[in-house]
């Protein structure tokens, strides 16, 4: 049986993908080295949390809110885009699982899990960059 060129071609390239995706997840550079994650810029937003009235939504990156869900939702970043937040001393590495806020005064939407362990209440002023792996 001959497969066709396309289907070749095609199928290099989903294996290409699936060991790029292999390096960025498990944390490990093109060279063999363990990869560093580290912040790039330095931005101020305001971010409050919906907190457990958004468990069991449906969120626009193809998630469902849970208890433990750690993320943040921006109207404009990529759906896995990773960032840092820092608020009160605590430095915690997340990503975008959502879209919003559609709150006036706000850049980014918390869940509940990550407010609960940054300690925000309300909404508040917290200072992110961007997450870049080297």
């Amino acid at each position: 049986m001959r497969v066709p060129l396309e289907q070749v071609i095609g199928l290099a390239a989903v294996a290409l993908l699936a060991a790029t995706v292999a390096f960025a997840v498990g944390g490990w550079s093109a060279a063999g080295r363990k990869a560093t994650v580290v912040p790039v810029g330095s931005f101020v937003a305001r971010a409050s949390s919906a907190g457990p009235a958004a468990f069991g939504h449906h969120t626009a990156c193809g998630g469902v809110l849970q208890p433990s869900t750690m993320g943040i939702a921006h109207p404009t970043l990529p759906c896995g885009a990773r960032i840092f937040i820092d608020f009160h001393g605590k430095h915690v590495l997340t990503q975008v699982v959502d879209r919003g806020p559609y709150q006036p005064g706000r850049e980014f939407d918390v869940t509940d899990a990550l407010a609960r362990l940054l300690g925000l209440e309300g909404t508040q002023t917290v200072h992110w960059s961007y997450a870049q792996v080297r």
